[in-house]
């Protein structure tokens, strides 16, 4: 990581008062300055020098689902910012009792600064940010992740150096921090390859347009059904939850189907000796990661977890400011 001394700080400029709903709607430039902004955010703040740039913004933050990570991150980057986060859970709003988005959108751009949300419905947030006078981010939706994305390849970049012909293999299932991901990985030059069972693929139409995006890079994306495929050569091996937040009816079938894709010692095996193991968390040991790998040595998980907070500020500073 660069010293102090050496840090040079630059605003994602061309991103001021846009919304980040997926990383599909920004450019490869932006989101590798993104990514380098976000580990000079973390080296300054680190020596107690982060900059007010947020200094009198409010970014309120609307929750329709739990959260540890999104609300302490987003709350905390607003702080050292000089700003202020607020926090709002949809049941506390006129919208957890019927107003219309297009209302909501309207009323909280004549307050706020900025809109954080977390929310079970990308289309919602998709509303939201059409009739929302200011930035709205996405904190996480059914369809996409971005934050987290963005935190992923700063851990990556920050250990690994250049992200650039990196292979990054995702084993799981292909939800929202899959998509997000691919979308990452290929504005960034990484290849990556993403094994799912049968049925749990990732969105069609997502991965083409990734996709385009890695051919421009020079980078490419690949899906298989094999998690050893997956796994060979890989700098970097990712997993999620095999049952995410609304789907714990499925839970029994979904343990049933990922059963062959569960991260451990013999499927590492086949990666890199020094390849890196990341989880976006909440993570359940022994059942879609072993609980060696994941509190092994190869682990990044809680430098990736506090990267959050940092790849967040490069945004926050990016958009509000």
């Amino acid at each position: 990581m660069k010293l102090l001394e050496e840090v040079q700080l630059k605003l994602v400029t061309s991103l001021q008062g846009k919304d980040l709903l997926t990383l599909l709607d920004y450019t490869s430039e932006e989101v590798q300055s993104l990514v380098e902004l976000a580990t000079q955010l973390k080296v300054i703040t680190k020596a107690g020098k982060c900059p007010a740039l947020l200094e009198g913004k409010t970014l309120g933050m609307i929750f329709e689902k739990h959260s540890t990570r999104t609300r302490i991150s987003f709350e905390v980057g607003m702080n050292q910012l000089g700003g202020k986060g607020m926090y709002m859970h949809a049941r506390d709003l006129q919208i957890g009792r019927g107003e219309s988005i297009y209302d909501t959108a309207h009323v909280l751009s004549g307050y706020l600064d900025g809109i954080m949300i977390r929310a079970n419905s990308h289309e919602m947030v998709k509303e939201l940010a059409e009739h929302a006078n200011i930035p709205v981010i996405n904190g996480l939706t059914d369809i996409y992740h971005p934050c987290q994305a963005l935190a992923d390849l700063e851990t990556i970049a920050e250990n690994k150096g250049d992200l650039k012909g990196l292979k990054i293999a995702y084993v799981g299932d292909g939800n929202n921090v899959a998509h997000s991901l691919v979308v990452g990985a290929a504005h960034v030059g990484a290849h990556i390859v993403v094994a799912t069972p049968p049925g749990y693929e990732c969105d069609a139409t997502i991965m083409a347009k990734a996709q385009a995006i890695a051919e421009a890079n020079g980078s490419t994306v690949t899906t298989t059904h094999d998690p050893v495929a997956a796994a060979t050569d890989a700098d970097v091996i990712y997993a999620d939850v095999w049952t995410s937040m609304g789907q714990e009816e499925e839970a029994a079938k979904r343990l049933e189907d990922f059963k062959d894709y569960q991260i451990n010692d013999a499927l590492v095996a086949h990666a890199k000796p020094d390849y890196m193991f990341l989880h976006c968390l909440p993570a359940h040991r022994e059942e879609e990661v072993a609980t060696s790998v994941i509190d092994g040595p190869n682990s990044y998980i809680f430098e990736q977890a506090e990267n959050r907070l940092h790849a967040q500020k490069a945004v926050l500073a990016s958009v509000l400011a």
